[in-house]
């Protein structure tokens, strides 16, 4: 027994997977099967909540599905049948004769409606080339997208369709790597200006001091000729004495001005693929001591330096989101703390926590802190440090000014591999030097090396990876 098609285009679009939409009996499409010798069977493909007619040649009296929760069906005439696609999956249709003969047996498969999926995608995403297929009872997605974003919002409307049975085979396609240049800018000023003046006066067994002789003892060892400054600096010091009469004085005079500048540039840079993490660390770590519940003590290590880490991600149109933390950390040994005859050193650390969006090449400044503190102190004896000109002797005047600066600039870069005889290492262009430029001409480097030529060379460009 064999199949044959009396209404050929109807066939060859039911077995392609292709079925009308529910409409009345009348339009419903048509199948015919045709009993010509023994037992038949045939696939039939039916879209889920979509119906086809099958039409048959030999009359029918008896139906059977063997998985009505796939598939369902009803009588037309004693020659068509109703078959409508319910669930996702295979099953069989058995069509009986008048005396009980087989007929045929027809292999149901009920796949998702595809073809209303395609027209969705097609206006939802209609720059990207995707193709979709059945397979079994889920859907196959493959073809190249533009961005990671997109590939997700295809992937997302197919569970619509095939909750749960969604293969997909699509890849992204562009640079999807992200380099990192991040620019650590910080400068430090501070100024510092001190006048103090110290007066000892002693006669008939009694003394009086103010500023660095205020007690006792040390008006008595000024007056006896022992002087000492009162600061760590001894640089700006005067001191000199004299008597009147049975009177004795001496005087001291300090004077320190100081000006300090530092500056601080740090510029990683940071490659790591669009969704993946990275992290940098250029710096060092510190042995701290910590005292468990127990009374035990063991060491953690504290990360200090340039910090890194972020997160791409490449989204439409090359654009890219990160989210970054970066911070700047050093030690500060006057903030320690000491246990245990052990000093710990406190840390000074800038933090910034944020996301951003550019795209290639583009550049933010995602952090500044402009920072001016200033102090200012006067010591001085109560009464005669307001006296004109000779008030200067009982006063003592402490002025200080610290000003920092930082700034934190990124600049992304869509990236991709380079070859290996295309990059360029700093240590390319330093010799070991030979026994006779080493030992005879007193050379450390050989004699295209040296510190005057790396110094020239720009040390900047594609290191590892070349930019788009």
């Amino acid at each position: 027994m064999t199949v044959k098609s009396s209404f050929a285009p109807s066939l060859a679009l039911a077995l392609a997977g292709l079925a009308t939409p529910f409409v009345p009996v009348g339009s419903a499409e048509a199948q015919t099967l045709r009993v010509a010798s023994t037992s038949i069977r045939d696939t039939l493909s039916v879209a889920m909540n979509r119906a086809v007619v099958v039409d048959s040649d030999t009359p029918f009296v008896e139906l059977s599905i063997a998985n009505p929760g796939i598939a369902d069906i009803s009588t037309l005439s004693d020659r068509s049948i109703y078959v409508l696609g319910k669930a996702p999956g295979r099953t069989t249709l058995t069509i009986l004769g008048a005396n009980g003969e087989l007929i045929a047996n027809v292999e149901v498969q009920v796949t998702p409606d595809v073809a209303e999926f395609r027209e969705r995608l097609r206006q939802i995403l209609p720059s990207e080339n995707i193709e979709v297929r059945t397979a079994n009872d889920g859907i196959v997605m493959s073809g190249v997208v533009t961005s990671a974003a997109r590939m997700d919002a295809a992937l997302q409307l197919a569970e619509r369709y095939a909750p749960g049975r969604v293969s997909n085979l699509m890849s992204v396609g562009g640079s999807q790597q992200v380099m990192l240049q991040v620019r650590f800018s910080e400068v430090q000023r501070t100024a510092a200006q001190n006048l103090a003046a110290s007066l000892a006066v002693g006669g008939g067994g009694n003394v009086l001091g103010s500023g660095g002789f205020s007690t006792a003892a040390a008006a008595t060892a000024a007056l006896g000729g022992s002087v000492s400054p009162t600061g760590a600096d001894r640089q700006g010091v005067l001191s000199g004495g004299f008597t009147i009469g049975s009177v004795q004085f001496q005087v001291m005079l300090e004077a320190l001005e100081s000006n300090g500048l530092a500056r601080t540039l740090s510029e990683p840079s940071l490659t790591a693929l669009s969704g993946q993490e990275a992290h940098f660390l250029a710096g060092g770590e510190i042995p701290v001591p910590v005292v468990g519940s127990s009374g035990s003590v063991s060491i953690d290590y504290r990360p200090f330096g340039v910090e890194l880490t972020f997160t791409p991600v490449v989204g439409n149109d090359s654009q890219i989101n990160l989210t970054m933390d970066a911070s700047v950390s050093s030690l500060d040994a006057s903030n320690g703390v000491s246990t245990g005859g052990v000093t710990v050193p406190a840390f000074r650390r800038r933090q910034t926590s944020t996301t951003v969006e550019l795209h290639d090449g583009e550049s933010f400044a995602i952090a500044g802190l402009l920072q001016d503190d200033f102090q200012g102190n006067i010591d001085q004896v109560p009464w005669l440090g307001d006296l004109p000109v000779l008030g200067a002797l009982f006063r003592s005047t402490n002025y200080q000014r610290s000003q920092s600066e930082l700034m934190i600039f990124v600049t992304a870069h869509l990236v991709t591999p380079t070859r290996s005889d295309a990059l360029i290492l700093p240590t390319d262009r330093i010799r070991p030097p030979s026994e006779r430029e080493l030992f005879l001409n007193g050379r450390i480097t050989g004699a295209s090396g040296g510190a005057g030529e790396v110094a020239r060379q720009d040390f900047r460009g594609g290191y590892g990876y070349v930019m788009e």
